[in-house]
């Protein structure tokens, strides 16, 4: 079970709020990773599904390594911003949109592509340009420049 603080959220940008929670911790070595720390501290706002740790660990052995090599900064900035959508859209937004739309809503993410968010039963789940899925394990993690939704997969574009 996850566990995420926002006593201080407000005043902490989407990387301060990441960075302060030990579940993100990969994450955040990749955003540093791929120079992306000044643009998710700018004003946004930005929601992030953001992949917790358990997420990066299932990818196959080595990926993760891999792509911090400075040589593949380009493939990890595309992935992360794949995982960013420019707006604050809360989960009751997120579900108004699912709901609104035949019970699929495709959204443009910052790297380009589109991610279609859906419903399964009461979770949110993200189908990615490849077809495989993610859910939102928790949702509506204040930032003071967005919001972050922590998913359990790590989502690819094409």
């Amino acid at each position: 079970m996850l566990f995420i603080s926002t006593s201080y959220a407000q005043s902490k940008t989407i990387v301060g709020v990441a960075a302060g929670n030990e579940n993100f911790t990969t994450l955040v070595a990749a955003v540093k990773a791929a120079d992306l720390v000044e643009t998710l501290n700018s004003e946004g706002p930005f929601t992030v599904f953001a992949p917790v740790n358990s997420a990066f660990d299932a990818l196959p052995m080595g990926t993760v390594d891999n792509l911090l090599k400075p040589e593949s900064k380009d493939a990890l900035t595309g992935i992360l911003t794949y995982h960013v959508v420019a707006g604050n859209y809360k989960a009751g937004d997120v579900i108004n949109a699912i709901k609104g739309n035949n019970g699929a809503f495709s959204v443009k993410t910052v790297q380009g592509g589109s991610i279609t968010l859906s419903l399964s039963g009461d979770k949110v789940m993200l189908k990615d340009a490849n077809g495989n899925m993610a859910t939102v394990i928790m949702a509506d993690v204040a930032a003071s420049n967005g919001v972050i939704h922590a998913i359990d997969t790590v989502v690819m574009p094409k």
